[in-house]
């Protein structure tokens, strides 16, 4: 009752009776105790490149989509913020888009046919191709240096240069783009620029080489570049937004001569804490630091935490903090009223979450805008309410705010039939909302989840065609869901694809894909040579030389058709026995249905 009385209060009045008021959290009492998860920052100043040590990188699984994170789209800067999409695709578009499609990955035909084509190139052209082939970095640098030769009044400019770059950066080719950044500068000492050594920056973090992302801001210098705090707190955003926020947030304690604290700088960790980590706990800590280090919070340091919170569902911990911003006079922005409106949401209070939407507009002059709504449509989606989600959308329609691919992906999830998910995605494409690698990334798990494996086909084709992927996390995706499903074959073949590419997994994950297909070979080998015996045994009873191998190291030799490991000497100990039975890869495949997995017979 306390809650809802809060809830309704807060909407009726600017501000709570100080009298029955809740200290804000994160706690300021001297009473609590905080207990940091870090060491005390040092003192003194430390070289940048030790600062990679603090990776935060084992928090990132496979799949590291944001897709969650609505706080980003009103600001949100893209990764590949240099790379266009245009609807309207001229005959010369069409004409390289086709030819690069017929000469697949034969790169010697792919260089002939250009040389042949009657087409020139312009500044638009090769944007837009190098658009469609994001995905594959040696098509993209073929067409590339083909445009480049051409001697028909085109020569490539900041932007092509930045586009490739980006490209190189994103499939780990960082030796061929520091190439073509040296080529910029032998043209033009100008081409290059502070948002060209940012792409890197921001590749290096992607794949979380804090240290060479370190490196490449000091080489700001060698291009005589302002390295102000502007420039430092690109770094920091670049480090937290692919989640090194732990390097980060040092980086701001060992320089603090250079760059004294402020509240930007603490507000990009804190963010990262909050909306990229999303640790609450970690997030009330950097708050306290701020605190401790006289750096005053505003009112983006109270929206990322209400965010924070609102994600966690902790609805009284974000209307503490509404509260007490407006007790110090403290105006809150359009994120801050967005957190609370998805707090309530997700809370069960819809009636209320939907009357503060129409506070904001009518007392605050606050227009909602697309964040606003999503964030009532999707805690009213994963709650089941589909009408209520269907009701907040069409009300957003009609005042004409466009909605946007994360719109479309709180509706997807509660999709049950393959006809409901092309539908979706046709009435997405008719309202001018082209599905993204999350989007095709998402419905390949849910189709492979239902074991609908030709409209998995149909999706990973359309990918293709529309210049969208597959990316490494498609791949990735693609070979977990075929491989779970017991379709080795089928997923060796997307893995043996995705190296050809040069697309190469983090490291858990490569390791687990190939212990999947080495146990796969070995029961293959173990089969060729059955006749009727596990281990292999020939008619001759000569066993397989991997299976001797492996028993070698036990001291187990001469073994004479006994799965268990009977060699000359006479039986081998149990213990011995189920030892050497762990180490067997498992070959036998798994059925699934109706919520439940058995063992194929």
């Amino acid at each position: 009752m306390r809650g809802i009385f809060l809830i309704r209060s807060l909407l009726r009045a600017s501000a709570v009776s100080s009298s029955r008021s809740i200290t804000v959290l994160p706690y300021s009492s001297s009473k609590r105790t905080v207990r940091p998860c870090l060491d005390p920052p040092p003192a003194y100043v430390l070289p940048l490149f030790l600062c990679s040590s603090f990776s935060t990188s084992k928090l990132v699984g496979l799949n590291q989509s944001n897709d969650d994170n609505d706080d980003d789209e009103e600001d949100e800067e893209e990764i590949d913020s240099t790379i266009i999409e245009n609807n309207v695709v001229s005959e010369d578009v069409q004409t390289i888009s086709k030819l690069l499609k017929a000469c697949g990955n034969n790169r010697k035909e792919l260089r002939e046919k250009l040389e042949e084509c009657s087409v020139k190139p312009s500044n638009s052209l090769v944007v837009e191709i190098l658009s469609l082939s994001r995905n594959d970095w040696e098509t993209a640098f073929t067409f590339f240096l083909w445009a480049r030769k051409q001697q028909r009044g085109y020569i490539h400019s900041v932007r092509e240069y930045h586009s490739m770059i980006s490209i190189l950066g994103k499939m780990r080719k960082f030796d061929t783009a520091w190439t073509l950044i040296d080529e910029m500068r032998k043209l033009s000492p100008s081409l290059v620029n502070s948002q060209t050594l940012l792409i890197m920056i921001r590749k290096y973090c992607a794949v979380h080489d804090v240290g060479k992302a370190i490196n490449t801001f000091h080489a700001y210098k060698r291009f005589k570049l302002a390295t102000g705090i502007d420039e430092f707190q690109s770094l920091l955003s670049a480090l937290c937004r692919y989640k090194n926020v732990q390097d980060a947030e040092h980086l701001i304690y060992c320089n603090k001569e250079t760059y004294p604290f402020d509240a930007k700088s603490f507000n990009i960790v804190l963010n990262g804490w909050c909306n990229v980590i999303g640790s609450p706990r970690q997030a009330e800590r950097v708050w306290m630091e701020m605190g401790n280090v006289g750096v005053q919070h505003d009112v983006v340091s109270y929206s990322c935490m209400m965010s924070c919170y609102s994600k966690g569902g902790s609805l009284n911990k974000v209307l503490r903090l509404f509260d007490r911003m407006k007790k110090e006079r403290m105006e809150p922005d359009r994120k801050a009223y967005n957190a609370v409106v998805h707090a309530l949401a997700k809370g069960g209070f819809v009636a209320e979450a939907t009357s503060l939407v129409k506070t904001m507009e009518e007392e605050k002059g606050m227009e909602a805008n697309v964040v606003t709504y999503n964030s009532l449509i999707k805690p009213l989606c994963k709650g089941k309410k589909t009408e209520e989600a269907k009701r907040v959308f069409d009300e957003m329609i009609e005042k004409g705010i466009v909605p946007t691919i994360r719109t479309y992906h709180a509706f997807m999830r509660i999709l049950r039939t393959g006809e409901e998910v092309f539908e979706m995605l046709g009435k997405m494409r008719k309202m001018g909302c082209e599905a993204t690698v999350d989007t095709y990334i998402m419905l390949i798990r849910k189709f492979c989840r239902w074991r609908d494996f030709d409209n998995v086909a149909v999706l990973w084709d359309e990918m293709k065609v529309r210049g969208v992927g597959p990316d490494l996390s498609s791949y990735i995706v693609m070979i977990h869901g075929l491989f779970l499903n017991g379709k080795v074959d089928e997923a060796h073949g997307y893995y043996k694809e995705m190296k050809e590419k040069g697309l190469r997994a983090n490291e858990k994950a490569e390791e687990l894909i190939q212990s999947w297909f080495e146990g796969k070979e070995c029961a293959d080998k173990g089969v060729m040579g059955l006749k009727g015996d596990v281990c292999g045994v020939d008619k001759e009873g000569v066993v397989e030389d991997m299976i001797q191998s492996r028993y070698a190291e036990k001291g187990v030799k001469g073994v004479k058709g006994d799965v268990c490991g009977v060699g000359k000497e006479g039986t081998v100990k149990k213990a011995e026995r189920e030892g050497n039975f762990l180490q067997q890869p498992e070959v036998r495949r798994v059925v699934r249905g109706h919520g439940y997995s058995f063992w194929d017979e």
